[in-house]
């Protein structure tokens, strides 16, 4: 299985906390959900667009959660002096334990 990584920056001219950057992923996830509903019709709206459109648009609601759970990454590692490198190692060794993935 070929495994695929991705790889998100570090924002820079910004000062998160980890309590802002944790509302912050709520509320990237709260729109993540609505649009989701939205063009799954579970809002009761007619919504007329392609499915290409709409897997776009989830698409970037999703990089815009998955880049600030990255960013809380480096607010704990910035304040709290976790080693992401480990971390990530030990997260992968759970993913090939769990059958996710063979290196």
């Amino acid at each position: 299985m070929d495994a695929k990584t991705l790889s998100l920056p570090k924002l820079n001219q910004l000062k998160p906390t980890l309590e802002s950057t944790a509302l912050k992923l709520m509320e990237e996830a709260g729109e993540l959900a609505q649009v989701i509903g939205k063009y799954r019709g579970l809002s009761g709206e007619q919504v007329h667009l392609d499915e290409k459109t709409i897997v776009n648009q989830i698409a970037k609601e999703l990089l815009d959660v998955a880049q600030t759970a990255v960013t809380m990454m480096f607010v704990m590692e910035e304040q709290f002096g976790l080693n992401i490198e480990t971390l990530l190692q030990e997260h992968w060794q759970k993913m090939e334990d769990k059958g996710y993935l063979m290196r």
